[in-house]
């Protein structure tokens, strides 16, 4: 039974790790679209997010009859639970990926964003990508090192955030009231994709060490072995 158990987990955590590739390229996509006015990669991100649902169906069925079937304990337990978290995380971000997607391609042919807050706008994404990479290799390997560099980073983000709120306030802004909308919502979007991947690396470190470090967030330096 054990063996058992063990392949019926290994089928799980595949679909996970698929489901979190998915969700880096809908980021990563999304943001193409946002900074490129690229509707068709707007679309692809839109018409991908079945694929990120119907991936979450599927954990969440397995997990369901693992937990029937295995009546698992402890760690297995932790694991499980865990994995039904991350689905339901990973399902959220992809929803936020085609938010960004679909604000692009509401306002095409015209830029969803004027050209002054473009540079802002870049380096918020470029944060994504990269905390998108980082979900993909954590999850992988359970590595909870490069979780905790995503739970440390994310004050990045929140400071990004906070400067949109300059020229969302600026009485000396230039661009139209759809675009000053979408300037608030999108900021919003990729802020909770940030927010969003804390959880995820929050919820990794739990699965390895049984520590929550959302309890705690500054106590980071534990011993995970």
């Amino acid at each position: 039974m054990r063996v058992i158990f063990n392949e019926e987990l290994g089928l799980v955590a595949d679909d996970l790790d698929r489901m979190a590739a998915k969700v880096r390229d809908a980021i990563k996509k999304a943001g193409r679209s946002l900074m490129d006015c690229d509707v068709e990669t707007a679309q692809e991100v839109i018409d991908g997010d079945a694929d990120i649902d119907n991936l979450q169906a599927i954990i969440i069925d397995q997990c369901i009859r693992l937990l029937a079937k295995q009546s698992p304990v402890a760690t297995d337990l932790r694991v499980v639970v865990s994995t039904l978290s991350l689905s339901a995380t990973f399902e959220r971000m992809g929803d936020l990926a085609r938010h960004i997607a679909e604000t692009a391609r509401r306002s095409y042919p015209e830029p969803t964003l004027p050209d002054e807050v473009i540079p802002l706008f870049k380096q918020m994404q470029d944060f994504l990508d990269v905390m998108a990479d980082r979900l993909v290799d954590m999850l992988s390997d359970r590595d909870t090192t490069i979780a905790e560099q995503i739970i440390v980073s994310d004050d990045q983000m929140d400071k990004l955030h906070q400067k949109t709120f300059s020229y969302a306030l600026s009485d000396d802004w230039k661009g139209s009231r759809q675009q000053l909308i979408d300037l608030v919502l999108v900021a919003r979007f990729m802020e909770r994709l940030g927010d969003h991947g804390v959880s995820a690396a929050r919820r990794v470190v739990y699965i390895v060490s049984g520590f929550d470090p959302s309890k705690d967030p500054k106590d980071l330096d534990i011993d995970l072995d």
